[in-house]
């Protein structure tokens, strides 16, 4: 399938800037019609980027994975949680079976007003607010060098 016109500026755009803030852009995948990758600041810290042809939004995650045990240490949580995604501009999913649970926090930013400082500042939030749940949940990621990383995936 080819990728119309706007799906194709809005990926360099989106690629353009991301760099420009100074982060590492990890390699997309492009499905039908829609742009998913990731990319790492330089202090280790991951999120993942989505494009959806169909949406005027630009999206931006980071996701936890729990192993199912953990339902009710999430559950005990949750209200906090969403108080800490209110006051960051974030919204969240939540995917529980059996075997594990995914809980999903994004950002979202019209691509009629993404610039370099809309983006920046939206990155801000969105990762001021998945340390705030960091702390919530009582989860230290340390890096060799002692930074904070998690995971990122950029499904919704």
């Amino acid at each position: 399938m080819k990728t119309n016109r706007l799906m194709q500026e809005r990926i360099r755009r989106v690629s353009m800037l991301v760099r420009e803030l100074g982060y590492e852009l990890h390699e997309g995948e492009l499905a039908g019609d829609s742009f998913n990758s990731g990319f790492a600041m330089p202090d280790g810290f991951e999120a993942g980027l989505f494009i959806d042809g169909e949406s005027k939004f630009l999206e931006i995650s980071f996701t936890f994975t729990f192993s199912g045990g953990m339902a009710d240490f999430v559950r005990e949580r949750i209200e906090e949680i969403m108080h800490v995604l209110y006051e960051f501009g974030c919204y969240f999913t939540l995917h529980v079976d059996d075997d594990e649970i995914t809980f999903s926090i994004f950002s979202k930013i019209y691509f009629a007003g993404l610039n370099y400082f809309a983006l920046k500042e939206t990155i801000r939030d969105l990762r001021d607010a998945v340390e705030a749940n960091q702390e919530i949940l009582d989860i230290d990621f340390e890096t060799e060098e002692g930074n904070r990383q998690g995971e990122s995936h950029g499904d919704t």
